[in-house]
């Protein structure tokens, strides 16, 4: 298996992959903002012991907290990020048509390689920061 593969399985790409995630959530399965719910909706759980409401979508990467047990994941999720591919085609994984997937997917990959270069870029930006101190400290003596 290439990385590309285990970027996107390690992403959540698939519901059932993000309903694994789950492990700490704060609502029962009769709640509107329930496990089942919210993986539907797109999202994964990535909180902490101190912040266990903490989700973000596998399209879009928007993380969100501060659920509330009445919450609707999909309303919150196109009111907190109206652009989201996922969020508008309004409907569960199981209910898409290949090509609407597949678009997925390729959104997917956008995301993770504007989030690379950000990181990338930062990165140089420090290092040039870093170097023209350096130089101005050398030729001021």
């Amino acid at each position: 298996m290439d990385q590309e593969d285990m970027d996107l399985r390690d992403y959540c790409i698939l519901e059932s992959q993000r309903l694994e995630t789950f492990k700490s959530w704060p609502f029962k399965a009769d709640a509107p903002c329930c496990v089942s719910k919210m993986a539907e909706a797109g999202f994964y759980w990535c909180g902490n012991e101190h912040e266990i409401d903490t989700v973000a979508c596998f399209v879009c990467g928007k993380s969100l907290d501060g659920w509330d047990a009445n919450d609707d994941p999909w309303a919150e999720h196109k009111k907190h990020a109206p652009r989201c591919a996922f969020v508008n085609l309004g409907r569960a994984e199981k209910d898409l048509t290949v090509a609407e997937w597949l678009e997925l997917v390729i959104q997917i990959k956008t995301y993770l390689i504007n989030k690379q270069y950000d990181q990338m870029r930062k990165k140089v930006v420090k290092y040039c920061e870093r170097k023209r101190e350096e130089l101005i400290k050398s030729i001021k003596g």
